[in-house]
């Protein structure tokens, strides 16, 4: 027996996320020191779901097509086609596909144990910079991320496969 495993990535479920599309291919092939997704976004979309840090985690983006801006406290970067983004271990980003295309994206991060994600942004209740919390809900047959602010509870969004 082998545990190689190939997947078709069109082929995969969307997982609920602000974007068109996120494959988790990491999940299907059953990945256990790595993340990796593919993400497809329409300028204006952002991936993931906020502007956040992974305490532990370190995240590379590269853009297969299209073009993405990573915000930073720093500044922000401008990522197109062919090209990659490191972004280190406790480090604030967000990033926000931009231009005419589609931006398709694939995110590794490692390892993957550690890849848990605090938001830090303001809430738009309360206005306090905080985490965002999740559930998970039901809508007829569609799964559906509800996050709330981690300060007051009032919903801050919600997340669609």
């Amino acid at each position: 027996m082998t545990d190689y495993r190939k997947v078709a990535i069109d082929d995969l479920p969307n997982a609920p996320n602000p974007t068109r599309e996120k494959k988790e291919v990491d999940e299907a092939v059953g990945a256990t020191e790595f993340g990796f997704n593919v993400f497809r976004a329409e300028p204006g979309e952002q991936l993931p779901w906020g502007y956040h840090r992974h305490p532990e985690h370190e995240e590379l983006f590269y853009v297969v097509t299209g073009r993405i801006v990573v915000e930073t406290p720093e500044r922000d970067y401008t990522v197109g086609a062919g090209e990659a983004f490191f972004v280190p271990p406790g480090h604030l980003n967000l990033a926000r596909a931009v231009g005419d295309e589609t931006a398709e994206v694939i995110a590794v991060g490692a390892p993957k144990g550690a890849d848990g994600a605090t938001i830090e942004e303001e809430c738009p209740a309360c206005g306090e910079v905080t985490d965002r919390t999740s559930d998970v809900a039901t809508e007829g047959e569609e799964t559906v991320y509800v996050l709330s602010c981690a300060q007051c509870g009032a919903e801050t969004g919600r997340l669609r496969a």
